[in-house]
């Protein structure tokens, strides 16, 4: 990595063809996470947008480009930044190139410039995050996007570049201390993320400079379903009034006919 850039960031060279993108922005950003290859359920509650977290299940995160210019999206999971794991501000973070009008999957923790390793719920002492040592941001993913200040040539860098600058960013962490391993069981009941399984998601490093004003930010907080409901985001299944909910003015019947009864 040459240091005439003043941002590293990365070009997802695979992208998914235009879909319905949920969790968004007036300007039409847009965040969504996907299971089994669909976007959750969404549900709107104390001033946020909330997902249930669904144990063991991987996931994706898909973000867009509604614009006809190159954006830059910094991404974090668990308050780590997808591409490095490292503490930041948005502006700081290496972030995610998208083209004009591009969607981009992005499955899991980028950890060279061909490997990434999947996303998956798991409960907070099995996270990536705890791994690392801070569970302090866990259960929220959230997406800063930022327009381009100016255009530049881009500039190609090859693979051993980026595995050069990535050699101490997850690695360099170590394994949490006993206090972090035991403040993590202690919270086994809530959600976090996991690094799973490798996939293969090659990128490159290409120059960018940022407008330093974000031009949208998205969060997403997920947890278990109990905390969900605890949180009042969504009702109780046994609660009578989760059943209501179902009720219908109208149905296609017709009005008994008591002369009809022999």
């Amino acid at each position: 990595m040459t240091r005439s850039l003043r941002t590293a960031i990365l070009l997802p060279c695979a992208f998914a063809a235009a879909a319905a993108l949920r969790a968004h922005d007036g300007a039409g950003f847009s965040v969504s996470v996907l299971v089994d290859g669909k976007p959750v359920p969404e549900y709107a509650g104390r001033g946020r947008i909330y997902i249930e977290a669904l144990k063991g299940k991987e996931f994706t995160i898909r973000l867009s480009n509604p614009t006809s210019e190159r954006v830059a999206v910094a991404l974090s999971v668990d308050g780590r930044n997808v591409v490095d794991a490292k503490r930041t501000t948005e502006l700081a973070a290496s972030k995610w190139v998208l083209n004009p009008g591009q969607v981009a999957d992005i499955p899991g923790w980028q950890v060279s410039g061909q490997t990434a390793r999947k996303f998956f719920f798991t409960e907070t002492g099995g996270s990536y995050a705890a791994w690392l040592g801070d569970t302090s941001n866990v259960g929220v993913i959230e997406a800063v996007y930022f327009r381009e200040k100016r255009r530049e040539a881009i500039a190609r860098f090859k693979d051993e570049a980026f595995a050069e600058r990535r050699a101490d960013a997850p690695a360099a962490a170590g394994s949490p201390s006993g206090n972090a391993r035991e403040k993590a069981r202690a919270a086994d009941d809530y959600a976090a993320t996991g690094i799973g399984d490798q996939t293969s998601f090659p990128v490159q490093w290409v120059a960018f400079e940022e407008d330093p004003k974000p031009a949208a930010r998205i969060a997403i907080r997920y947890e278990f379903r109990p905390q969900l409901v605890r949180l009042g985001v969504i009702p109780r299944e046994d609660d009578p009034v989760f059943a209501r909910d179902g009720a219908r003015g109208f149905e296609h019947a017709y009005a008994p006919d008591p002369y009809g009864r022999r």
